[in-house]
């Protein structure tokens, strides 16, 4: 797989003011990796800013995988907002999980029937809807890959993380942290083809080849709570000598009643990601950090690539969002618009 993580993480810093400060309606600029006319050779750091209002009232469709948990309502929440500042439709389906790909592409079928001008697509997997954005593209209609990374199939324009720095950028976190001790790591990716999981594992992977951590098994899984107690649980058992958890939100949120639970003591806990769990965590001191994406702010571009594309306008082909690491020193300096939804908000799933 390609690896996507050639810029350099971007101080958080950037990003960091008062979130007193900060207002919704004025989210831009905002700093991000622009790899010029699509060319990954040719990175560079942009201000991105939006347009001020859509010429017309553009049909888009959404498709999540699902809408289970805080990280995903926040990218929907950033759709959403910037639906209704800019003036456009927008009608949203979620598949309902990561083994749920026949749903999604049933679902960006009836996008396609519905009369969309633009689908802004959040894949379960890159090879399982291909066939789908190819069909789509080929009847003039805008494809936009949010969050969830579309590498090799043709598509109008993606914003995703740069997922092989988070999982580098929050190993070589870890090893700092642990100064002088030696870490023994199980690592929790997420789930496998999803092609996000499989380049943070690479990114993470990359990290534990030098330094004081030692990668001692990957377990691949769907990226729920449930589902990664399991994995983390059957990992406390066969690896007794663990002393680093590295995954997801859900593994991140699941080992810390797993550690607990099985009596253990100095085991750090990192997440590749965040959701509105990993804040109080961090703030708690039961989790290390994580690296954030900024959810919100992706849903926000995603929208407004799509009408750049829609009308005619120059637009950027290819964004990746640098990581950020929040930690117990930073994380209440953060300005949490730009990665959560409000606390209280509920997903929405159409915008008239």
């Amino acid at each position: 797989m390609r690896k996507f993580g050639r810029t350099l993480a971007f101080a958080l810093s950037a990003t960091m003011v008062s979130v007193a400060a900060a207002e919704a309606a004025d989210w831009w600029p905002f700093k991000i990796a622009s790899a010029k006319d699509g060319d990954l050779n040719t990175i560079q750091q942009i201000e991105y800013a939006p347009l001020e209002k859509a010429e017309k009232p553009w049909n888009l469709c959404v498709l999540f995988p699902h809408l289970q948990d805080s990280y995903w309502v926040s990218v929907n929440y950033g759709i959403v907002e910037e639906a209704k500042r800019l003036g456009v439709k927008v009608t949203v389906f979620q598949a309902g999980g990561y083994t749920a790909l026949p749903k999604q592409i049933s679902q960006y079928d009836d996008c396609v029937a519905s009369g969309a001008d633009a689908i802004l697509i959040s894949a379960i997997s890159e090879a399982g809807v291909a066939a789908k954005i190819g069909e789509g593209m080929g009847k003039g209609i805008v494809n936009v890959a949010v969050a969830n990374p579309i590498l090799e199939t043709p598509i109008t324009a993606r914003i995703t993380p740069d997922f092989y720095q988070k999982g580098f950028q929050t190993g070589e976190y870890v090893k700092k942290f642990l100064g002088d001790k030696q870490g023994q790591a199980v690592a929790f990716p997420g789930p496998q083809g999803s092609g996000w999981a499989e380049t943070y594992m690479g990114g993470f992977r990359d990290s534990t080849k030098t330094g004081n951590v030692k990668l001692l098994a990957e377990m691949f899984g769907e990226a729920s709570v449930p589902a990664q107690l399991r994995l983390v649980e059957d990992a406390l058992q066969t690896y007794p000598d663990v002393n680093v958890i590295w995954g997801g939100a859900p593994t991140a949120e699941a080992a810390i009643g797993a550690v607990q639970d099985a009596g253990l003591e100095n085991v750090t806990i990192m997440s590749s990601y965040e959701n509105q769990t990993m804040l109080k965590a961090v703030k708690d001191g039961a989790v290390l950090g994580f690296a954030t994406e900024y959810p919100v702010i992706m849903g926000r571009i995603g929208v407004d690539l799509a009408v750049r594309a829609l009308e005619k306008k120059e637009h950027e082909k290819i964004l990746l969002v640098a990581p950020g690491i929040v930690t117990s020193e930073n994380v209440d300096k953060i300005d949490t618009t730009q990665i959560f939804a409000p606390d209280g908000w509920r997903p929405e799933f159409s915008v008239k």
